[in-house]
């Protein structure tokens, strides 16, 4: 009997019975494609598919197993992000913005960890090995005995990787690649998820690392089907602003380290430079205090890391004031607006309001509400704070102020970075740390009277 046509949305991967204009799970216009099954491709040679019936091997939850042995590039930025090293066997599924520089950051990790003794192949479906090559001579990999290739067809592209045996295997980019049975064009949410499908099985199979890297939509979430990242051990996120030399390499999930881990690369001539003490880095272009201007103290993964908040309220002649937001959640603005004007009497009504953090950064922590309320009263009252002072806390509705995790690790990153004093909510004095005084302030109408003298 004929199956039935199915259609998946190419943005959020919601399978439909019929094709429509607009997509009922996600809202977005014009993605649905017909979905071809998996079932109309036979399995790949040498995929293991069993012919009869067989039974897994199952152990105790206390079994004494020794941990995944890593492999450690030397660029401490990268290792530190996937947990420690490479996990042999594992599958890591890199995406960012085009031209943020993930090829860059690929290249020069696939020769860093062929430097280091592994055997690593860098397969390019967007690029001729002339035009990789162009790049590793800029970079100054061509020393590095890292394989190159060029190909399409993931079934010459692993038959290839059958007959070399790599320990490490980049693919670039899943988009590009096409498996022959699958009736779809490449990049479509049937070839995406067969291709990851693939990918993911040649590496626990072989115990190659496989690195693939996928394009982003506009929204900034990885092109295809959610389940390629179910599929993968670990999903990075290359983020950054183009006007900035600051790049971010984010895990959103990680099966063999800690979530939310960054590392930080400044871009260069000479290409992706390690970034060891972000926080000094961040901070090094400031100048004399300015109204508006307010460090927060925040946590990135594992690592304290201090920002600059910088805001700008001016007089509007619209009839809706603006709310322009660079680097944070606008959400958390408008709710920090409201609590300042319902909770503390300061309005901003009337008011243009622009928030940016300095360097490219983006937050996303809770803890920055209040950095975040004492740029916005700073610059609203026209009175620069502080040069020596940080700011973390977590805002409520009501104005009071709610503990933040890892208060310790922040005053010491503060204190390591000359600051002398730091505005906190209730119980981070517990944590306080030589050559740094803790102001602890229990609601948000407190630090507009100790700092701005009203409330």
């Amino acid at each position: 009997m004929a199956r039935a046509p199915a259609f998946a949305c190419t943005a959020c991967g919601a399978v439909h019975a019929k094709w429509s204009g607009r997509c009922e799970a996600c809202g977005a216009w014009n993605t649905l494609v017909e979905d071809v099954p998996m079932t109309h491709r036979a399995p790949a040679r040498g995929s293991g598919a069993p012919r009869g019936r067989r039974t897994m091997a199952l152990s105790d939850l206390g079994a004494d197993e020794p941990p995944p042995p890593r492999e450690r590039s030397g660029i401490a930025e990268f290792d530190r992000v996937l947990g420690g090293g490479l996990v042999r066997g594992s599958a890591i599924l890199l995406g960012g913005d085009p031209g943020i520089g993930k090829s860059t950051l690929l290249l020069q990790a696939g020769a860093a960890f062929a430097r280091a003794g592994l055997a690593a192949l860098y397969v390019s479906g967007e690029e001729a090995t002339a035009q990789i090559r162009l790049r590793a001579q800029r970079l100054g990999l061509t020393d590095a005995p890292l394989r190159l290739g060029a190909e399409t067809a993931l079934d010459t592209v692993l038959s290839t990787l059958d007959a070399e045996r790599p320990d490490l295997a980049v693919i670039d980019s899943v988009q590009t690649m096409w498996l022959e049975g699958i009736g779809a064009a490449p990049g479509s949410v049937a070839q995406v998820r067969a291709v990851a499908q693939e990918a993911v099985a040649f590496a626990k199979r072989r115990g190659t690392a496989v690195i693939l890297v996928g394009h982003v939509t506009k929204e900034g979430q990885i092109a295809g089907p959610m389940v390629v990242e179910h599929l993968v051990d670990c999903v990075l996120y290359f983020e950054g602003e183009r006007g900035h030399q600051f790049r971010l390499l984010r895990a959103v999930k990680n099966r063999f380290g800690p979530t939310g881990e960054i590392g930080v690369f400044e871009m260069t001539g000479t290409g992706l430079a390690e970034v060891p003490n972000p926080s000094a880095l961040f901070l090094s272009e400031r100048g004399q205090p300015a109204p508006g201007a307010a460090v927060f103290a925040g946590i990135e993964g594992t690592r304290p890391m201090l920002a600059e908040l910088q805001a700008l309220v001016a007089p509007s002649g619209l009839s809706q004031p603006r709310r322009t937001v660079v680097g944070l959640d606008p959400g958390r603005l408008a709710m920090i607006l409201a609590v300042l004007e319902a909770r503390c009497g300061i309005p901003f009504a009337g008011l243009d309001v622009f928030l940016n953090v300095a360097g490219g950064l983006r937050i996303a922590e809770p803890a920055a509400d209040l950095a975040v309320a004492a740029a916005l009263l700073s610059a609203r009252e026209d009175v620069a704070l502080p040069s020596d002072m940080v700011f973390f806390g977590e805002i409520g509705l009501s104005g009071a102020l709610r503990p933040v995790a890892q208060a310790e690790n922040r005053l010491k990153e503060a204190a390591k970075l000359g600051f002398t004093s730091a505005v906190a909510p209730p119980r981070s004095a517990a944590a306080a740390v030589p050559g740094i005084a803790v102001r602890e302030t229990p609601d948000l109408a407190g630090l507009v009277g100790d700092m701005f003298g009203a409330g």
